[in-house]
Parts: C-alpha cells; sequence; structure tokens
C-alpha cells in the first residue's frame, strides 16, 4: 500500500490506510495456527512449556526466569531450545 498524505491530518497520513481489515479466511487461518501453537506448547513437559511461555510468549529473558526458578540461566535456554524443537514436531 502507498501511504495517503492529507495537510488536515495529525502527522499527514491517513489513518484508514494504514488498516488493514482481515478476511474471514485470514481469521480463520490465524485461528488455526493459534490452535496448532496452543496444543504444540501444551503438549512439552510442564517445565519446558512454561519456560518456552516464559520466554517466548511473554518475553522474559533467560536470565529473569532462571532468576525467578532459581536456576541456571543455560538450563533455561537449554530448555526453551529443546521445547522450540519439540514443537516443530508436532
Amino acid at each position: 500500500h502507498k501511504a495517503q498524505y492529507s495537510l488536515d491530518c495529525e502527522d499527514g497520513i491517513e489513518y484508514s490506510a494504514c488498516l488493514h481489515e482481515p478476511t474471514p479466511q485470514e481469521l480463520l487461518e490465524r485461528m488455526e495456527l493459534f490452535i496448532r501453537l496452543w496444543n504444540a506448547l501444551n503438549s512439552l513437559p510442564e517445565v519446558q512449556g512454561r519456560r518456552v511461555d516464559a520466554c517466548v510468549i511473554l518475553g522474559k529473558t533467560y536470565s529473569e526466569v532462571a532468576e525467578v526458578e532459581g536456576v541456571d540461566e543455560s538450563a533455561v535456554r537449554r530448555a526453551v531450545e529443546r521445547g522450540l524443537e519439540n514443537m516443530k514436531k508436532i
């Protein structure tokens, strides 16, 4: 899309030009992807799932998770890496 400019708009870009209304097909595909990811995450062993959720979904660092869980940062990193590999197999 090419941005539309307006001299009477706050930042000069038409708000509607920035929006993309997803089609029903796109919404369905997003929902199916969400369900597949949710099922894959929930199929992981508890520790892997918790650490993948914290680091990948919630955006916490390995060191933050390690501190909360009282473990070494490398243990968290390995669990996340293994968890993501396991999710790819599902």
